[in-house]
């Protein structure tokens, strides 16, 4: 694709910018050929028409994609120019705080002016043992690769650190220097790597100075060379110098700093060793106050002197040495104090007795007068003859600061040559590694000879550099086979040519210094006439004839000629010289001796070492010979021939460059200066790099990686089985123009700009495809969305519905109510005021109706009065009236009558003739029969009410009826009570008349009593009202103090607790602390054991010398390589005796830790040895003793007596103990038992004392068949002589060794009982009997029997005073109980009622609390102690029993016929096994050979059953304890120690056996735990594994040493499945893609990292699993202890978390979005694991914590402050420093991510500023938990063991 193609739409790309160098633009319009303007777009918002340069028609440089911005490599970048390659490192320093980059082969460090946390050791753990591409930039991964070919290649290295001054070339060479020393460690014990690091601070004090752009200027170069051994170890070390800035020790320019030194020396002016150099302020000196600037901020001077002193003190440089360097550093101040006064023009003098001059003759040991006057004359010498000649001021000045400066240069090489010493080594070099830390490339506005020096060393180099660049580049392309033309490269050899070639400007100014009177002018005449216009290099300034220009490979410098002269020729007058040779001060002519003295052995040769001053001065007499030839070289001849060195050590070593950049002058931090940046770019030589690189094919892809990134491209039919012709058939479809890119062998070669051509296809097929996706995606999740908020709103409605409903029903609840209230009371008040105004009218009606009604009463009394009146008138008118018409009427009436009737009667009998007058008739009937009915019915209905009310009345009348009589009952009861009380009636009446007075009396007593109650009442309730709301006041205040003391103790209860939780948190960190610094401590302790054996090993062998290869020696290895070990005993006799033979022993240094070892081993040998020594002496009197026996009885008699002799010495142990332990029971039943429990009538006193003195019969008994069987024997040792057996012992020896075991007084008279019975029924007369001393025996047994009952009388007497004593004291406090009770009652009886029962109660019920807690504890003692004894009475009982048949078992019936003894009746039981194995001594070494030695792991493991080894050590070790025989288990455990150790040493790389032996030494640990007879281990046995226990030894002290092997056995553990799984981590967790197409690869540089595609032999995750399974297997075959085993898998999840987040933060190109989900998915696979194995509660999972939130930080967004807060509280296992370090990190792996803004990462830090974490980066991936091993009971019972055929132990018994 051509290159104009790019330029469409939207591109980014770069145009030159006065202030910022280049700005970024974006086009607005495609750019189509032949256009002259481009339409811009800058990111300020401005819009520019860019003009392209019409003769070159040259477009503006493309803008890489965001994706490969901030790469750890910019020949990663697709577009490599200056702009891409500045843009990079200033994202890369800016935003991602990194200051190192790779530019191909070159490391760029960018001095970033502040302390950053990047050079621990644990960086330097992390970068050893990497491939440089693996890890992010760093001059640790320069240094590693360096290390790493020196030993892969057999060649030598060389470290070239350049740059400006201040950019940080000897920081960065110090740094890589200490990686050196820290990983390689030294060949010897001389600390030489601390002697390499401590020459740094020598070097900077007297060649480091301020300058205006560094504080800690190097004003010299210089090239360290650290050898190695053929084992790579560091042995020593040498240093060149070159150049040194003489000039700065009598001139500095303004803000400027002479040397460090001299500052050092006047701020320790006043420490008493520093008074005779009589110096002061750096104010007062005038080679130390020209800058103006004494102090340089943050540095102590005293301070740094005292590092200075401690430094050469550790190089060897004794006290008297470095008072004399002091010495002369001083007498150069005081030289510069001197003054000159002008005589005339032409001579000067100083004044008499000139303090400076004085002090400097003093401390220099000179003559005061010859150096005053040599100081002010010179001597010239001709040909016959000499002249002293006086000189000017000026000249005597220039004199004086040329002393000082040779004076100090002389110093300078006198100080790096015992450096050189002290680092020099007697072994022999095998290789080396070369650091230069060397000037560069210098331009200032005045340039001298010092800058042209410079700059001249800078082409040198650089040519070198681009040599070897373009040889790297020609390699690669003839590797891969691909056809390539020439690159044209800048080549400065003209440049050089014109410096060094004949006539050239050193040439020429050699030569113009031979010339008497060559002056500055007629040199640059004669380099005008020489050069100019003949060399385009050179060129002549338009306004100076006394400066020229060259064209260096960085820039135009121009040179002033003032002075050039006079530097080269670096004159001093040779008559000073003199003086200062003959002085009295020794070290100052030393400094003056000739090269060939003066230089080491081990320093370089006189060519590489640089004398920077020589003394142009004839002498006087002699011949001048070779070295007056010498005398003469000039400083630029010297410096040209010290550069030819340099340049062919150089091109003898393979180079790594490092590249220092200053990012501003002003020394800001973090600061980036784009301008000073690109300067610095160009001169040292990375962007000749990129341009190199460009010119060829700069990206570069194997053909996986290619198929991997780009996958997308391609369409499902393009994908072949071959990856090579897949992707070249790709590439033909997407990149039509084929020299655009190369097929190699194994890669593809593109050229610039293709890459990014490919990643815009790329991006845009995955953003379609994301478009798609998106779209897809965003509808289902709006449809999602939309029916999840229509669900909603449906349930919103449906609540919001139902509220209102409910709000409604309430409204009408309330308004109906409202109403019924209004109703009321709109009734109640109507019907109030109705009431009113109707009682009102009523009133008024009243007495307007009465008024009325009289009124109408008196009309109508008028009125019926006259009504009466009228009435008898008008009745009598009416009654005449009346009585005429009537009669009248009634006159008519008849007539009209009779005349009706008549007609009537007529009609009547018309009817009656007719049917129709019946019918009428009839129907008038029914009415009235109906009306009849109704009237009956009405009448019925009366007559039932009329029934009810009767029945009702006669209810009524009968309970009236029944109330009345009663009544009257009651009354004639009353009236015969009444006639009985009227007798009384009289009697009383005279009483109440008396009472009738008291009673007047009493009222008004009563009145006043009243009155007075009244008043008190009021007062009263006045008060009780007070007191009322007081009350409630109180109350009030109760309950809120009552809710504050709830509230004060939930909070202190939360806080208790908090505190609680918190407090044993610590403790238990305290506790992991301790356990961690104590195996810290045995980690220690066997290391230096170790180092012991191996140093007893080096005497015994010899050293043997290495093959040559490469054997690495890691950095922690002197830490953590061994642990602690037992090194009370040594099972080693064997060796002991040639190891003390060997002479090399007194030749070994040993410390003095390992000599009291030694000495110590040698005493407890010695004190063995006596030992032995007496006992083969017993055993030889005994076999004497024996011969002159008989030797007629068989051997086998004497063995059988032995064994007798053996089970009777046991049973009399038994029964001794049985004794005591008898004794202590009937103790502690009669002291310490409750009085209630142990009274006599108590039951369980009765039990037990029936228990107990059953049982001392029983032994009573068994006490008597032991003296008869004891009598037995001494009657049968004395018939019986044994043969000559070393083993056996004649019979009064073993008696009176029996006599000595009895220590008990009771026994002894017993034994003299059960003699006195025996000799009762034999036939032995007394002087038989007296040979041995038995009656003397019996009769010390008589008197011991006498004290013995003494003393059990004065104990029976003790005890029952004891008793009364206890009785009085118990009457004591019942009487105090007595006295309390009684105080109690008398306190009860002041109480009221309630309190008092309730007081009563209360102490009752304490009182019996306590009574009832005290039972209760007593009873449980009781209990415990009852359980105990009959624990131990049935043990011994048992033991007795069996020791009785076994007795019984060795005597034979022939012996019984034969002996004349008493018959004894002893019951034979049948033999059981005990769970013991019985071995002999001298098999105890092959008991140890076979079953630790020699044993294989595997087949015991899968065979057999786990711990078998274990449980047969431990039943030796109980048969020896049977036995009582200490001697025989102090060495078997000690053997078995020292065994385990040996096996670990031998094989202890291999996990199986590791492991096997951690398995089995925990088993023995708990074995002696289980079976110590302690209380708190016992509870988990049975009784028949209790009956197991140890009896005789206390094994606690052999449990802590077999805790210590446990704890170095399981540290080995560690470090092997460590060694194991560190390979696999970082490619399985990290670099393998184990979701396939999650991430897809970068581009990448020069520099491949380790590809993601699991090829063969590539680390997968599935590896680690698999591994993990393996050991898990292994552990749980070989039986090791749950407990242990989720330790051990704790410590493995650590391991696999703690290197992968170290990684993690080392590696910019896996902190993405995609590479954290592969983490969390490898993390979840892990997690599954456990869950498989049931290890979830193991504590492994929060080991992992830290990786985890790792994880999450790559994935969540990292936008807002709310994200921000959300991450704080996400990542609270990671610290600050690893959160902001990730969030740096952080780089999108396709374009359509975004990176982290540097004002998200700043929030972040403001979040994090209060958080108190750990400042360290890293963690500790070599952290061991501290281990505990749980006590782990067996259930497995030890006599049912058997002892497989395969092991190899037949000599063993089982008893």
């Amino acid at each position: 694709m051509a290159a104009s193609e790019l330029y469409t739409k939207f591109a980014r790309v770069w145009i030159p910018d006065p202030e910022e160098v280049w700005k970024s633009a974006e086009l607005l319009k495609d750019y189509k050929p032949g256009d002259k303007v481009l339409l811009l777009h800058l990111e300020e918002g401005k819009d520019l028409e860019y003009r392209l340069d019409p003769k070159t028609g040259e477009l503006p440089h493309l803008r890489n994609p965001d994706i490969l911005v901030g790469e750890n490599d910019l020949t990663a970048l697709s577009y490599l120019h200056e702009p891409a390659v500045l843009h990079n490192l200033r994202v890369r320093f800016i935003d991602s705080k990194l200051i190192y980059t790779y530019c191909g082969i070159v490391l760029v460090a960018i001095n970033p002016y502040e302390q950053l946390p990047i050079y621990g050791e644990d960086i330097i753990n992390a970068y050893s043992g990497q491939n440089m591409g693996d890890m992010d930039p760093h001059i640790f991964a320069v240094a590693e690769e360096a290390y790493k070919q020196m030993a892969r290649d057999e060649r030598n290295q060389s470290i070239i650190v350049s740059g400006e001054s201040g950019a940080g070339k000897t920081v960065s060479a110090k740094y890589a220097m200490r990686y050196f020393a820290t990983v390689s460690g030294s060949a010897s014990e001389a600390n030489v790597e601390e002697k390499v690091l401590a020459s740094n601070p020598i070097m900077e004090s007297i060649g480091n100075a301020k300058t205006t752009r560094n504080d800690n200027s190097s004003r010299f170069g210089k090239y360290i060379e650290i050898g190695f051994d053929k084992r790579y170890r560091i042995i020593g070390a040498n240093m060149r110098t070159y150049l040194l800035e003489k000039s700065r020790v009598v001139f500095q320019a303004e803000e400027e700093r002479n040397y460090h030194i001299f500052y050092q020396l006047c701020a320790s002016a006043k420490l008493p060793e520093f008074k005779m150099l009589r110096l002061g302020n750096a104010d007062s000196f005038h080679y130390t106050k020209q800058g103006g600037s004494p102090m340089i901020e943050g540095v102590d001077d005293a301070k740094e002197m005292a590092h200075t002193r401690q430094a050469c003190t550790l190089l060897g440089i004794s006290e008297s040495y470095q008072m004399g360097i002091f010495r002369i550093l001083a007498g150069i101040l005081h030289l510069g104090n001197v003054v000159f006064a002008s005589r005339d023009s032409d001579s000067c003098t100083i004044p008499p007795k000139h303090e400076p001059l004085t002090i400097f003759c003093d401390l220099m040991g000179v003559d005061y007068e010859e150096m005053c006057h040599w100081l002010c004359h010179r001597k010239l010498a001709t040909a016959t003859e000499t002249y002293i000649k006086p000189i000017s001021k000026l000249q005597a000045t220039n004199a004086r600061d040329a002393l000082a400066k040779h004076i100090y240069a002389k110093l300078f090489n006198w100080i790096v040559d015992h450096v050189n010493q002290a680092l020099h080594s007697a072994v022999k070099q095998h290789s080396f590694i070369g650091v230069l830390d060397i000037y560069g490339f210098e331009t200032f506005e005045i340039n001298s000879f010092e800058q042209f020096c410079i700059n001249y060393a800078n082409e040198k180099l650089q040519q070198q550099f681009n040599m070897h660049v373009f040889k790297l580049e020609q390699e690669e392309y003839m590797k891969e086979q691909i056809p390539w033309t020439l690159i044209d490269f800048y080549d400065n050899q003209p440049c050089i040519n014109l410096i060094e070639s004949k006539l050239g400007i050193l040439d020429l100014l050699d030569e113009e210094c031979k010339m008497p009177k060559g002056t500055d002018d007629t040199w640059a005449q004669k380099l005008y006439n020489t050069h100019l216009n003949k060399c385009a290099l050179f060129e002549k300034p338009r306004m100076s004839n006394k400066a020229f220009i060259i064209k260096h490979f960085a820039d135009k410098v121009e040179y002033q000629c003032e002075g050039f002269l006079e530097k080269n020729k670096d004159t001093v007058f040779e008559e000073q010289i003199k003086v200062l040779k003959s002085s009295k001060f020794k070290m100052l002519p030393e400094l003056f001796q000739d090269d060939e003295k003066a230089i080491s052995p081990t320093s370089a040769t006189s060519s590489g070492r640089t004398p920077l001053t020589r003394v142009p001065v004839k002498p006087t007499k002699g011949r001048p010979g070779q070295t007056a030839k010498e005398h003469k070289k000039t400083v630029g001849h010297q410096f040209r021939n010290s550069l030819h060195l340099l340049m062919e050590t150089l091109n003898a070593t393979t180079p790594h460059y490092v590249r220092c950049i200053k990012p501003n002058d002003f020394k800001f931090p973090f600061t980036f200066d784009e301008k000073r940046a690109v300067q610095q770019l160009r001169a040292c030589g990375v962007l000749e790099t990129i341009r190199i690189s460009a010119a060829g094919f700069p990206s570069r892809w194997t053909y996986q990686e290619f198929f991997s990134r780009y996958r997308v491209l391609m369409k499902q039919k393009d994908v072949l089985g071959d990856r090579k012709q897949t992707c070249k058939n790709v590439l033909e479809k997407l990149i039509l123009d084929k020299d655009k890119y190369q097929f190699g062998k194994t890669k593809i070669f593109f050229r610039a700009g293709q890459v990014a051509y490919l990643e815009k296809l790329r991006a845009d097929k995955l953003r379609a495809a994301c478009i798609r996706i998106q779209k897809t995606i965003r509808g289902w999740l709006l449809r999602k969305r939309y029916l999840c908020m229509q669900r909603a709103a449906i349930t919103v409605q449906r609540y919001v519905r139902g509220y209102q409903a409910r709000c409604y029903a309430k409204f009408l609840r309330r308004t109906k109510a409202a109403t019924t209230i209004q109703k009321y009371w709109r009734m109640y008040v109507v019907r109030r005021r109705y009431k009113i105004r109707r009682a009102a009218t009523i009133v008024i009606q009243s007495y307007l109706r009465g008024y009325l009604t009289r009124n109408r009463y008196r009309k109508i009394l008028c009125e019926h009065k006259a009504v009466i009146i009228q009435k008898r008138v008008r009745g009598w008118l009416a009654r005449t009236r009346y009585k005429r018409t009537m009669k009248a009427i009634i006159y008519l009436q008849c007539c009209f009558r009779r005349m009706m009737a008549k007609r009537e009667l007529k009609k009547l009998k018309i009817e009656a003739r007719s049917v129709e007058r019946y019918k009428k008739l009839h129907i008038g009937m029914e009415n009235k029969i109906m009306q009849l009915q109704r009237k009956v019915d009405e009448q019925n209905k009366d007559y039932k009410c009329l029934m009810e009310k009767l029945t009702n009345l006669e209810g009524v009348y009968n309970s009236e009826t029944e109330k009345l009589r009663n009544d009257v009952e009651r009354l004639q009861l009353s009236e015969e009570e009444a006639k009985v009380a009227t007798g009384r009636v009289l009697s009383l009446q005279e009483e109440i008349a008396k009472l009738r007075k008291d009673l007047e009396r009493t009222r008004s007593e009563k009145k006043s009593i009243e009155e007075r109650a009244d008043k008190y009442k009021q007062e009263t309730d006045q008060l009780v009202s007070n007191l009322k709301e007081e009350n409630t006041l109180l109350k009030q205040e109760k309950e809120t103090l009552n809710h504050r003391i709830v509230e004060q103790a939930k909070e202190m209860t939360e806080t208790m607790e908090r505190k609680l939780v918190e407090e044993t948190k610590q403790l238990e960190l305290d506790l992991n602390d301790e356990r961690l610094r104590y195996q810290n401590l045995l980690n220690e302790f066997s290391r230096l054991e170790e180092r012991y054996d191996d140093l007893k090993e080096e005497m015994t062998l010899m050293l043997n010398v290495p093959k040559p290869g490469h054997k690495r020696t890691d950095s922690t290895h002197s830490s953590n390589e061994s642990e602690y070990t037992f090194s009370s005993e040594f099972a080693e006799t064997e060796d002991i005796a040639p190891r003390t033979e060997e002479p090399i022993e007194k030749k070994v240094p040993l410390d003095m830790s390992l000599f009291l070892k030694l000495q110590k081993r040698v005493t407890e040998l010695e004190q063995e040895k006596q030992l032995m020594q007496d006992e083969l002496d017993r055993k030889e009197e005994q076999v004497l003793r024996s011969k002159a026996k008989e030797e007629e009885r068989p051997q086998i008699r004497g063995a059988a007596l032995e064994y007798e002799s053996l089970k009777r010495q046991e049973l009399e142990s038994e029964n001794k103990k049985l004794k005591n332990e008898l004794n202590e029971l009937r103790k502690a039943l009669s002291e310490k038992s409750a009085p209630e429990v142990t009274a006599p009538g108590a039951p369980a006193y009765r039990v037990l004392m029936e228990q107990l003195t059953s049982v001392s019969e029983e032994l009573d008994v068994r006490k008597e068949e032991v003296l008869i069987l004891r009598s037995q024997l001494v009657s049968q040792k004395e018939a019986i002589q044994p043969k000559d057996d070393k083993n056996t012992m004649t019979d009064s020896t073993i008696l009176l060794e029996d006599v000595q075991k009895m220590k008990d007084k009771g026994e002894i008279a017993q034994a003299y009982i059960g003699l006195k019975e025996t000799n009762r029924s034999s036939t032995m007369d007394y002087q038989e009997l007296n040979e041995d001393g038995e009656l003397w025996l019996v009769y010390e047994g008589l008197k011991q029997a006498n004290r013995l009952l003494e003393s059990q009388l004065q104990s029976q007497k003790r005890s029952h005073e004891n008793e009364a004593e206890a009785l009085r004291g118990e009457i004591q406090s019942l009487k105090e109980e007595n006295n309390r009770q009684q105080q109690l009652l008398a306190q009860n009886l002041q109480l009221p009622p309630e309190a008092r029962i309730e007081a009563s109660l209360q102490h009752e019920i304490t009182r019996l609390t306590n009574e009832n807690l005290d039972l209760m504890e007593q009873l449980e003692k009781q209990d415990k102690t009852v359980r105990k004894l009959k624990k131990q009475l049935k043990v011994f009982a048992k033991k007795i029993g069996e020791l009785e048949v076994g007795q019984m078992e060795n005597i034979s019936p022939g012996q019984i016929i034969d002996e004349p003894i008493r018959p004894v009746n002893i019951p034979r039981k049948e033999k059981d096994f005990q769970g013991m194995l019985e071995y002999k001594r001298e098999d105890e070494q092959k008991l140890v050979k076979n079953l630790i030695l020699e044993l294989k792991p595997r087949g015991v493991a899968v065979n057999l059953i786990p711990g078998l080894p274990a449980y047969i050590l431990f039943m030796c070790v109980r048969h020896a304890d049977y036995l009582n025989d200490d001697q025989k288990v102090r060495s078997l455990l000690t053997s078995t120690i020292n065994s385990i150790k040996k096996v670990l040493k031998k094989r202890g790389d291999d996990f199986e056996t590791v492991s096997f032996w951690l398995s089995n030494t925990c088993r023995f640990l708990h074995c002696l735990k289980q079976y110590s007879g302690e209380e708190g281990f016992m509870k988990h046995n049975t009784s028949r594994q209790n009956e197991h226990c140890l009896t005789n030894f206390d094994l606690a002290e052999y449990r802590q040493v077999l805790s210590d092997l446990a704890i170095q056995i399981y540290q080995q553990l560690v470090r092997v499945l460590e060694n194991i799984l560190q390979p696999m981590i970082v490619s399985g967790m990290l670099e393998h893609e184990t979701i396939q197409g999650v991430s897809g690869v970068k581009p990448t540089g020069l520099r491949k990292r380790t590809s993601s595609i699991a090829d063969e032999g590539t680390y997968t995750l599935d590896s680690i699993l698999r591994q993990l399974n393996s050991f898990h297997s292994v552990m749980c075959q070989h039986g090791m202890d749950p407990e242990l085993i989720k330790q051990v898998v704790k410590q493995m999840f650590y391991i696999v978390g703690a290197i992968t987040l170290n990684n993690l933060l080392l590696r910019k190109d896996m902190c993405s979005w995609s590479k954290g989900m592969q983490i969390r998915y490898n993390v979840s696979q892990l997690e599954e694991w456990l869950r498989d194995k049931n290890l979830m509660n193991s504590g492994a999972k929060e080991t992992l914590e830290p990786l985890i939130q790792a994880a999450q930080l790559l994935q969540v967004k990292k936008k807002t402050d709310d994200d921000a807060e959300a991450i704080c509280s996400m990542c609270n296992a990671l610290t600050t420093a690893q959160i902001v370090k990730v969030l740096n990190l952080y780089t999108p792996v396709n374009e359509f991510e975004e990176r982290v803004s540097v004002s998200f990462i700043r929030t972040i830090q403001m979040r994090l500023r209060d958080r108190k974490d750990s400042p360290q980066l890293l963690m500790d991936a070599k952290h061991i938990f501290p281990v505990t091993f749980p006590f782990n009971p067996s259930s497995l019972a030890l006599e049912t063991i058997q002892i497989p055929a395969s092991l190899g132990l037949g000599f063993i018994a089982r008893v």
